[in-house]
């Protein structure tokens, strides 16, 4: 979202030039390889230097990597380094691009000549942020379980749950109510 709205932005007219039919399948597999690569030391981590586990019954409402690493009854600290290695690799670069790229659209932004188009372009963009900004504000919270081990456990599965559920079913709304025909069709539903 954030490359697509730098091209548009940024380089307005060569939009579809940029963004071909080949490109987006690229960039969609270049983001499910790192993903990839990413995760598949979590379970070679998990299959091979976990073998103990106290119980087999997973407190959270989806598998994930910590909450599997909760359960061994052996040194888990390799597999809690890694963790939070990939979550600070994964959300470091991810925010450091965002942020240059916001960075360089607001210069683009200002340069605008014409005041109407420089509040289009900020009108677009901070819809865009607030979709970032609640994606990664639940990130870190749902987070929360490497460090708050004084929180019960049913706010950090609340949490996770909040994170998988809540961004991709925010993300239409906040993206869609900025087009006119989808708003209005929005108001006639709720009245």
């Amino acid at each position: 979202m954030a490359l697509d709205r730098y091209v548009a932005i940024c380089y307005p007219l060569r939009h579809a030039a940029i963004f071909t039919h080949q490109l987006v399948p690229q960039t969609g597999a270049v983001v499910t390889l790192r993903a990839a690569i990413l995760v598949a030391p979590c379970m070679v981590l998990i299959k091979y230097r976990l073998q103990f586990y106290h119980t087999t019954i997973i407190s959270h409402s989806y598998c994930e990597h910590m909450a599997i690493v909760k359960l061994a009854a052996e040194d888990v600290q390799l597999n809690k380094i890694y963790g939070l290695f990939e979550a600070f690799i994964v959300a470091g670069f991810d925010l450091m691009f965002i942020t240059l790229s916001y960075i360089q659209m607001c210069i683009t932004v200002f340069r605008l000549p014409q005041k109407e188009a420089r509040l289009k372009a900020f009108n677009t963009c901070i819809a865009h942020i607030c979709v970032f900004l609640h994606f990664y504000l639940l990130a870190f919270f749902s987070f929360t379980h490497r460090f708050g081990t004084h929180i019960p456990s049913y706010i950090h599965i609340l949490f996770s749950s909040i994170y998988l559920l809540v961004p991709p079913f925010l993300n239409p709304l906040v993206c869609g109510a900025k087009t006119k025909q989808i708003c209005i069709h929005m108001v006639k539903m709720c009245s």
